[in-house]
C-alpha cells in the first residue's frame, strides 16, 4: 500500500463566495449577504460547502490524476469564514488493487477549528466506456 499526501493554505474572499454563487446558482444569503449573516449565528457570511469540497477535488486530481471518485461523504463541523486562512490536507492510501482511500481536512489556521472533514472511496482504473 502506497500513500500521497498534499497540504495548502487558501484565503478565500467576499469576492470568492459571490463568484461561487454565480457559478452554481447557490445564493444562499449566508454565503453572500453580509447583513443577514450578521443576524445568524454565524455572525457573518460562510463559505460554501460545495467550494471547500472543490478544492479538495482538485487536490485529488493534482495526486492521481486518472482517478475516478466513487463516493464521498463530507462533514461541515465549523464555518470557513472570507479573509481567513484555511490548511486544506488530502492523504490518499492506495491498494495494490487500484482502489485508494482519500480522506481531507479544512482547518482554520487561527485556532487550528476543522471546519469541513470527510473520505472519498477512489478507483484508479479507467472509467467503463
Amino acid at each position: 500500500m502506497s500513500s500521497l499526501s498534499i497540504e495548502i493554505e487558501r484565503r478565500f474572499s467576499q469576492d470568492d463566495f459571490d463568484a461561487f454563487a454565480r457559478l452554481s446558482g447557490d445564493d444562499n444569503p449566508i454565503h453572500v449577504d453580509p447583513e443577514f449573516s450578521a443576524a445568524t449565528r454565524f455572525g457573518r457570511p460562510v463559505a460554501h460547502g460545495m467550494l471547500l469540497y472543490a478544492v479538495f477535488r482538485g487536490l485529488i486530481f493534482r495526486l492521481m490524476p486518472d482517478a475516478q471518485q466513487v463516493s464521498q461523504d463530507l462533514m461541515f463541523t465549523a464555518p470557513t469564514y472570507a479573509d481567513e486562512p484555511v490548511r486544506f490536507a488530502v492523504d490518499i492510501k492506495v491498494s495494490g488493487s487500484g482502489q485508494a482511500a482519500a480522506t481531507m481536512s479544512c482547518t482554520r489556521v487561527a485556532d487550528d477549528a476543522i471546519t469541513c472533514e470527510g473520505a472519498a472511496q477512489l478507483s484508479a482504473r479507467p472509467a467503463q466506456r
